[in-house]
């Protein structure tokens, strides 16, 4: 139930940054734009298989064991106790979200 609401809250303040984008370039193609970079970032980050990434990077490739699974006291961990951080996998994402809010932020500012 905390996925929904913390998505619902992406989803708000996105809609939020669309408008204020509109608002003040005057352009419904930036806001499109705008837009669905918004659901990609959103979808990146709060949309996939936690349980499937949140080993190490090398063992990505290997489909999860019912040992791993079995790790879990419940299915639905939440972010703050069963979220681990490992360096390669945040090297990835802000190499990614980066360099997709850099271009948004060029292509948006002119």
């Amino acid at each position: 139930m905390m996925n929904d609401a913390v998505l619902r809250s992406s989803l708000l303040y996105l809609g939020i940054i669309v408008l204020l984008i509109g608002i003040f370039t005057y352009s419904f193609k930036k806001m499109m734009v705008t837009y669905f970079f918004g659901l990609f970032a959103i979808s990146g980050v709060l949309l996939p298989d936690w349980e499937f990434f949140d080993r190490d990077f090398s063992q990505w490739f290997c489909p999860v064991t019912i040992e791993h699974g079995a790790d879990s006291s419940s299915p639905q961990i939440s972010r703050s106790t069963g979220f681990k951080i490992y360096p390669l996998r945040l090297a990835l994402y802000a190499i990614v979200y980066g360099f997709g809010l850099y271009k948004w932020w060029v292509y948006v500012s002119n």
